[in-house]
């Protein structure tokens, strides 16, 4: 088994339970972890508040040379991380170097920023008398940080990298399913002399851990990604205590290609941006709407680069080099995109390629693309969360914008279009947090990331989050 890390050291659940780690390629369990509860939380956000006092007040560029010391020493075990990544989620392995570089790029970010923030000052006309007013920055306290299994590294640092950068400290709860690779790295963290109880890691189920991270009366602020569903939970348990929140939640990102796109270029970055990580992605691309005039010549080009997907076990990539996709991250997740799809087919929708299920172990799901599914289909008002495309033929830009914004969420979105005047529309007009133009759905670390309407609230990235992570407390000085 392979222990919780509180206050710096290697620790079981206080109840002596443990949780299986499963291969999805394989449906074998081949590690546990500590299943924690409350008391493990209480344990894990009393280390962080002790340590917040000393780890607050360090001087930032000393803060900044930790994480880059932690850094370093992840940088030296990539290979090892990396496997450990594939082996729990899925997926194959170049994805997951891939992954702990993106970790890396952010971390670094994160650390050039702990010497950046700066307050303001300003001087007061005031029928009181003369006076100047400063507005000053200081870290929040104990945060926590509540991470999925899609992306379990770039999402844990899209939390530790701002909240460590400001002075906060920080616990973090994995998904029960992918919570190895993390565990190494923390542990690599610490090797690398980050003070104990700056960040802490409590594995166990989020009905538990979860919850009783967010309830917590010393935790102060929470930051989620994850279903909208545990979003809205999140929000009921912090409100009470008027905890600093985000949430990054489901998507269901729509895709329009206009009439005058690159089509080989709309083909080429939907295809990534759908079918990355077995589609296991909350800013992937999910619903196309293509123009009459270049919706022939479209889905030829898709359907025939979705046949070139080989499905299989994401370790095995070195020696089978044409896998490009790996299993989903579990058993339930393959069954619901297999109802979303029988919803829709039963519904008049046509698959153009996949659709069938592939025999043998492992939660595989066949790259499948769907055309002339009702736009009430649970694949167009669900968050499809696997390799499940479903296009849309549109014959103006009206209904194209109509379309993309009749979803409850908005969390990304993107166009293909070289007209000024409907790029300009996009930006104005589709309800999102983000929009691409001509551009592969990627979430880059420099610019601030989240969603509107179901997709959560509060941003991460840039230098957004780590304002997020800090208090703003205004003063004044008179008597001059």
């Amino acid at each position: 088994m392979v222990q919780a890390i509180v206050n710096g050291e290697a620790v079981g659940a206080k109840s002596g339970e443990e949780m299986p780690v499963v291969n999805p390629a394989t449906e074998e369990a081949f590690d546990s972890v500590p299943k924690g509860g409350r008391e493990d939380v209480d344990a894990a956000v009393a280390a962080a508040n002790a340590a917040f006092k000393e780890w607050s007040k360090r001087d930032p560029d000393d803060r900044a040379a930790a994480i880059r010391a932690g850094v370093a020493k992840i940088r030296e075990n990539a290979k090892e991380i990396a496997g450990l990544l594939t082996k729990e989620q899925g997926k194959p392995f170049g994805e997951s170097m891939g992954e702990l570089h993106h970790f890396l790029h952010g971390m670094n970010y994160y650390a050039d920023l702990a010497s950046k923030i700066e307050g303001t000052y300003a001087t007061l006309p005031s029928a009181l008398g003369t006076a100047y007013g400063m507005v000053i920055k200081r870290p929040i306290g104990v945060c926590a940080g509540i991470v999925p299994y899609n992306f379990p590294l770039t999402l844990m640092g899209t939390k530790i990298g701002p909240a460590l950068a400001a002075g906060n400290t920080i616990v973090i709860k994995p998904a029960g399913t992918t919570p190895l690779a993390t565990l190494r790295v923390v542990e690599l963290f610490h090797e690398a002399d980050l003070p104990p109880g700056v960040l802490n890691v409590v594995t166990g189920p989020g009905a538990e851990v979860g919850e009783a991270l967010a309830a917590h009366p010393d935790v102060r602020r929470v930051a989620l990604t994850g279903s909208t569903p545990v979003g809205r939970r999140l929000m009921e348990v912090a409100a009470p205590q008027f905890k600093k929140v985000s949430a990054e939640l489901g998507g269901s990102d729509p895709v329009i290609v206009f009439p005058d796109a690159d089509v080989d270029a709309a083909v080429r970055g939907i295809n990534i941006g759908r079918f990355f990580n077995a589609g296991q992605a909350c800013l992937a691309a999910k619903r196309v709407y293509v123009f009459d005039e270049v919706y022939d010549e479209f889905m030829e080009s898709l359907v025939k680069r979705v046949g070139r997907y080989e499905l299989g076990d994401g370790a095995e990539k070195a020696e089978k080099p044409n896998i490009r996709m790996g299993p989903l991250n579990a058993a339930k997740h393959r069954d619901t995109l297999n109802e979303q799809l029988e919803e829709a087919v039963s519904k008049g929708a046509k698959v153009a390629i996949g659709g069938e299920a592939r025999e043998g172990k492992g939660f595989f799901f066949q790259p499948t693309v769907l055309e002339n599914a009702p736009h009430s289909s649970r694949v167009a008002t669900e968050e499809t969360f696997g390799p499940l495309l479903p296009v849309f033929r549109v014959s103006d830009a009206d209904e194209a914008f109509r379309l993309a914004n009749e979803s409850s969420f908005g969390l990304g979105s993107s166009v293909y279009t070289y007209d000024v005047r409907m790029i300009h529309r996009a930006a104005q007009e589709i309800e999102a947090g983000m929009t691409w133009v001509n551009q592969l759905h990627f979430g880059y670390d420099e610019l601030p990331f989240g969603g509107v309407k179901d997709s959560g609230v509060g941003r991460e990235h840039g230098k957004e989050a780590i304002e997020s992570y800090l208090e703003q407390k205004s003063i004044v000085v008179g008597g001059l």
